[in-house]
């Protein structure tokens, strides 16, 4: 039987996210204690548990079939790995920082400068697109501290909440790349494999779509019906039932997430009552 080999980070938010988006598509892994590989007891799947800087490798050689990493990895060291699928987690930013007091105006303030980055492939093409010499101390480690010990005047990291730059007196100055976990390929995998990988994508892409969609429910004037249902096109358009009482309907739709306050304002003004909205667990388009 055809089975797909799917790495994912061995420890980490990354790891807890990943497992819990495989569960929520169906796939039951029961993986114990510090194992490295487990297989799933419904779906023709092995998770191999692997060092987050180790998968790009793995999907080149074709030791796994797919992965769920970090894009900016990809980027990093794995520049012939493609991915098929954005994640829309363990969002993040690889990000050029400086010491508050270091006066900085633009880019080419970093020439003649040392930068630290446990990145030193992404720095190097940034800084080679725009024009500026300088030089790249690679660190494995707590980047952030290289300003204050004297190492470099300028760190790229990742950056989450900033947190970690306010600690070590550290101010961001410019974004390199806006990173989310992704569903990458091998550039091996075979026909069979394939075939389980696009099953899996369909599945991630319903569970996606209903994380960024509500389910709206609501009584709407008859007279304003028609202006109601333009602001809810739905899926295809929405559904709209009689009620008892005479002059009203029921209309059933879905709205984006993002624009839920906005549209719920909108149809308030319209009339609208009884505006009931759920949660979508999955939704399959």
């Amino acid at each position: 039987m055809n089975t797909l080999k799917i790495a994912v980070q061995k420890s980490g938010r990354l790891k807890d996210d990943s497992m819990k988006l495989l569960k929520d598509i169906g796939i039951s892994i029961d993986n114990g204690k510090d194992q490295l590989k487990a297989t799933a007891t419904n779906f023709p799947v092995e998770v191999f548990y692997l060092r987050n800087g180790d998968i790009p490798q793995y999907l080149k050689d074709g030791v796994v079939d797919a992965a769920i990493i970090g894009n900016n990895v990809l980027v990093e060291k794995g520049n012939s790995i493609e991915y098929i699928s954005k994640l829309g987690f363990s969002k993040c930013r690889v990000s050029i920082a400086v010491p508050k007091n270091m006066e900085y105006k633009s880019l080419e303030d970093l020439n003649g400068k040392q930068i630290a980055t446990s990145y030193p492939n992404t720095v190097n093409a940034f800084l080679e697109k725009n024009n500026i010499r300088a030089s790249i101390h690679v660190i494995n480690g707590s980047v952030e501290i290289a300003p204050n010990i004297g190492l470099a005047e300028a760190i790229v990291d990742i950056v989450s909440t900033g947190g970690t730059l306010f600690k070590n007196n550290l101010v961001e100055k410019e974004v390199i790349l806006k990173s989310e976990a992704v569903l990458a390929v091998s550039p091996t995998i075979s026909a069979p494999q394939k075939a389980i990988l696009d099953k899996i994508k369909f599945r991630i892409e319903a569970v996606l779509k209903g994380q960024s969609s509500k389910y709206v429910l609501l009584n709407a004037p008859n007279d304003s019906l028609e202006a109601i249902i333009n602001l809810l096109p739905g899926m295809k358009s929405p559904t709209v039932l009689p009620l008892a009482e005479s002059g009203w309907s029921s209309v059933h739709s879905v709205i984006d997430k993002n624009q839920f306050w906005d549209i719920i304002d909108d149809l308030k003004a319209l009339g609208a009552q009884g505006i009931l909205i759920c949660p979508i667990e999955k939704m399959v388009l």
